[in-house]
């Protein structure tokens, strides 16, 4: 079929829409990336754009021997890999159930949980239970509250219940209870919405700020976003690495190393997108078409 005059423009003008839009977050990145790797006498005269100026990876090197860098990143690793497990657990857990039209008290339920979306308990009535529960400066405070989003469950939900009911009869058939339905059938064929929902997930217990510095105290403890925002916030990462007395270290300006940091931030999460993002599309449009 031949598209219109008038199609044709209206595609043009969706593309360059489109060009714009990805320019406008690809380009600061690239710009990010180009600052961190250049010389301090070029990014001092403002010579960088996108491309580096006067390679050079010394401030890499100081960032991670002179900051707590690496902790910050270690502890981002451990609290995002074992929050998504836990989150990824209990949302199947929730949504199976709740896709069940036998299931006992479904709608209710339902209800009950959506109500959740629009109030909560509040910052102070969450900190006073977890300090009552002794969870405080734990990370257990961050993957008790952050467990389930409804909204991801809900999504899993809706997917699970577009699974063909002839594929479920026919396990029963076979012989195969609720559980190994579960693990042989549902969970195989919703691999679309565990991906996107595990990338959700995944950028959100990376990117914990507000949380992390409500209920953890202890510094070595934070994750690399509070020590990233620390750095681009203040001078304590500039002074930490003027402790080594090193001259090339005492010689790194500022913004190179808040470049370095964070992209280092971003280097993970620009890692472990592009193995989840076929999956991304479908599971989001799959997974919100039922209400």
């Amino acid at each position: 079929m031949r598209t219109t005059r008038g199609e044709r423009w209206f595609y043009a003008f969706n593309y360059v829409i489109l060009t714009l839009a990805g320019l406008s977050c690809l380009l600061p990145l690239i710009h990010l990336m180009a600052v961190s790797l250049s010389d301090n006498h070029a990014i001092l005269s403002g010579t960088v754009t996108l491309w580096p100026v006067g390679w050079s990876f010394e401030t890499y090197r100081s960032l991670f021997v002179g900051t707590r860098i690496v902790e910050a990143f270690t502890n981002s690793v451990i609290l995002t890999v074992v929050g998504v497990g836990l989150s990824m657990l209990f949302t199947v857990m929730a949504a199976y159930p709740l896709s069940k039209r036998y299931f006992y008290a479904r709608r209710t339920l339902t209800l009950i949980i959506v109500f959740t979306m629009l109030f909560g308990g509040g910052t102070i009535p969450t900190f006073l239970v977890l300090k009552a529960l002794g969870l405080i400066n734990s990370y257990w405070a961050l993957w008790l509250t952050g467990l389930v989003s409804t909204y991801n469950m809900l999504v899993m939900r809706t997917f699970f219940e577009s699974i063909p009911e002839e594929v479920i009869e026919s396990a029963k058939i076979d012989g195969c209870g609720e559980y190994r339905q579960l693990l042989r059938i549902v969970l195989p064929l919703s691999m679309p919405v565990i991906a996107t929902l595990t990338l959700f997930y995944a950028v959100g217990y990376w990117n914990s700020f507000y949380s992390v510095m409500i209920f953890i105290h202890d510094t070595t403890k934070y994750n690399l976003a509070v020590i990233v925002q620390q750095m681009v916030q203040s001078q304590t990462m500039l002074q930490e690495m003027n402790n080594l007395q090193s001259e090339s270290v005492q010689q790194m300006t500022p913004e190179s190393i808040k470049a370095a940091a964070l992209f280092v931030m971003l280097i993970p999460m620009l890692l472990v997108y592009p193995f989840l993002q076929k999956y991304f599309v479908k599971g989001v449009m799959i997974g919100a078409v039922k209400g």
